[in-house]
């Protein structure tokens, strides 16, 4: 598996808006279903394919998308029936804009990791990301309410940002503080059109 600072650097490189700290936090336990998962493959395998995700993280943050394409794909040949893989290369295809393969590979990152774990919890969150840019409202929610399930904070936030009660409540708080700061104050000096201000 790769490093937690290898799934953030990937992570900042291929969703700029998502939080670093949406992979697990230092102070979290960590997942028992994403060890007991990777507990079933081969030692050498699994470490072999670890080391092409790594190689694949690299190349996605020297901004080489194809190499690192490649890396994944050599990882899930190795391994084909683990989803960490999957979801890299999912988020890499999105980036390179190819949303199909993108979702083609969110869903078998979630079907092989059976909807819980590590790998689970971020294909919920790109997969609602896409749903939520392609306009599917309803079903994007239900992806982030599953990876706010599995701990994920970005999901939580993007089930805030949602709710159209907490957005009106937003847009309320922001009058009354607005009314609280006053009328903007006025500078003194010239005005626009040349005169001074009184």
């Amino acid at each position: 598996m790769a490093s937690a600072k290898d799934r953030a650097v990937l992570q900042s490189i291929l969703h700029p808006n998502t939080p670093f700290d949406e992979e697990e936090s230092e102070d979290e336990e960590p997942d028992a279903a994403g060890e007991e998962a990777e507990g079933a493959f081969d030692p050498d395998l699994l470490k072999q394919a670890t080391d092409l995700e790594v190689q694949g993280v690299a190349w996605a943050e020297a901004g080489d998308l194809e190499a690192a394409l490649e890396a994944f794909g050599e990882a899930i040949l190795l391994l084909p029936g683990r989803a960490s893989a999957y979801n890299n290369r999912a988020q890499a295809l999105r980036l390179k804009g190819d949303t199909e393969g993108a979702l083609r590979d969110l869903e078998a990152a979630l079907s092989l990791s059976g909807g819980s774990g590590p790998a689970a919890r971020q294909g919920f969150v790109q997969r609602g990301l896409i749903r939520l840019w392609r306009g599917q409202e309803e079903a994007a929610r239900g992806d982030f309410a599953e990876a706010a399930r599995l701990g994920s904070p970005f999901a939580r936030q993007q089930l805030v940002r949602m709710n159209p009660y907490a957005a009106l409540c937003n847009r309320m708080l922001s009058e009354v503080m607005k009314q609280l700061q006053g009328p903007p104050k006025r500078e003194e000096g010239p005005l626009p059109n040349g005169t001074l201000a009184e």
